[in-house]
Order: structure tokens, then sequence, then C-alpha cells
């Protein structure tokens, strides 16, 4: 399917993404100068810290990599630079363009398309790994985009997808404060319990869901609550033993196998 067809709901969600890049409001420096992707760079390190720990980036040397919802190519980068043959795949043409801008400054050449992850353009078994963080929770079709991840995973291939936790600390505080999540005002915005996931990746041969994301500091609220959140509830939540509130993590993370 062409990107820039698609039901109406595609096309809102792919106009909301080209006004709404990732983390574009924390960028102190131009967008699509170096600067630019340094700062969302060290803000997503910020933010993500469990990532390095939870997905190899550098354990696909020469192996085939796809990312759907590729963004800028933040994730995607670390995969190139550590030898992986990398495509990255985004509904965003504006996302694509300033990929395309960041792999040139790291003088690096992936493969890069406008597409929808719901209807992806490759053929069957076509790489040995897919990685989605960050994409799932905003598509119109969940369900539809994992069998799309699937169908286009060689067999023993590995898929590694995210989406949010409806049982986390996050889901509730924001209750609690009355402050909308990050992009839940987006055309489609999608929570799932950690039952409702298993269930999703039932079409995989084998699967584990690991549990992470916990407080850090936000650059993105002020006021008293982000003031409070800052100074007493990050610390507070993070003196409990991790065992205790893992399971109450923002985000659940597959690693599966066709």
């Amino acid at each position: 399917m062409d990107a820039q067809a698609g039901t109406p709901l595609t096309k809102d969600i792919r106009e909301y993404w080209n006004e709404h890049v990732h983390d574009l409001n924390v960028a102190t420096h131009p967008v699509g100068s170096d600067g630019f992707f340094k700062d969302l760079e060290r803000y997503r390190l910020e933010k993500q810290r469990y990532l390095p720990r939870v997905v190899d980036f550098s354990g696909y040397r020469d192996k085939r990599l796809l990312e759907v919802g590729c963004g800028v190519g933040l994730d995607l980068i670390r995969f190139a630079r550590a030898g992986a043959d990398v495509t990255g795949i985004d509904l965003s043409d504006r996302a694509i363009r300033l990929a395309q801008r960041n792999f040139q400054f790291h003088g690096l050449k992936p493969t890069l398309r406008i597409m929808d992850g719901e209807h992806l353009g490759f053929r069957a078994d076509e790489f040995d790994a897919v990685y989605a963080h960050g994409v799932m929770p905003y598509t119109g079709d969940i369900r539809r985009m994992i069998h799309e991840i699937y169908r286009v995973l060689k067999p023993g291939g590995e898929a590694i997808l995210q989406v949010f936790n409806r049982h986390s600390w996050l889901y509730l505080l924001s209750k609690c404060m009355r402050v909308k999540l990050e992009h839940q005002d987006a055309p489609a915005f999608h929570t799932h319990t950690p039952a409702e996931f298993k269930g999703m990746l039932q079409v995989f041969e084998q699967s584990r869901i690991i549990i992470e994301r916990f407080p850090v500091r936000t650059r993105l609220h002020r006021g008293l609550k982000g003031l409070l959140y800052n100074s007493l509830f990050v610390d507070l939540f993070n003196a409990i033993p991790r065992p205790l509130v893992q399971r109450f993590g923002w985000h659940m993370i597959a690693r599966a196998t066709k």
C-alpha cells in the first residue's frame, strides 16, 4: 500500500507524526542540524536508559534488520554502527527526511522508505530481525502490524517489540495527577496489560516479555506538578527495591522468535 494512501486514520496518523516528531520539543539546536540529533540522542539515553541492557545493538552484525517506525533513526544508527545491514521505514515523510540527514552526519548509508508498518512492502522471510520500539502504541491496528512483522521475518528470526503497560506506575500517576501521557492526543494511542500483549504474540514460536522504564526526571512538565515529580516522586519510587515494582514498568518489550 502506498504510504500516501491508506485509510483516513492512517492519513491522520501520518499528519500527526509529521507535526509531532518524537521529542522534538526538547531539542535546543535547529531542526536537522548535527546538534539537533545529538540533543535527541542525549534525551533518549536519559529517558530510555534501560535500552542498552535489553537490546544488544551490537549483536546483529551482517544481519538484515528492519526497524518499523524508525523516526529520525536514533536506534537504527546504533544497529548500523555495529555492522547490521539496516532498513528503516516510517509513515512520516518528515521523519524519513530527518533520518536521512542523521545518517549523513554519521557517514552511513541505510535503506530508508516511507511506508505503513501495517502494510509492509517486503517479501515474506526477508529479514533476520525486526525492531519496533515506540511505534506499535500509535498504530491503528496493532495486531495487523505484528502479523506483518512476523511475515517478513525469516524462520528463526527475532522480533523486538514494545508496547505500553496499562498496569504501570506512569499510567496510574497520569490518572491521579490528571496529566495526559505524552502523545496521548495522537489519532491512535494504545495501552495493554501483560496478558493482552502475550496473547498478541501467539503467532510466534516463542516469546518473552521484559517490563522496564521506571521514573526519570522530566523536561516536559513544568509548574508545581513537574517540581514535585522531579524533586520527590522520582527518588522515592526508585528507592523501592526493584523486584517489588518490576511488573509496573511503563514499557513492555517482547523478544519473540519466528
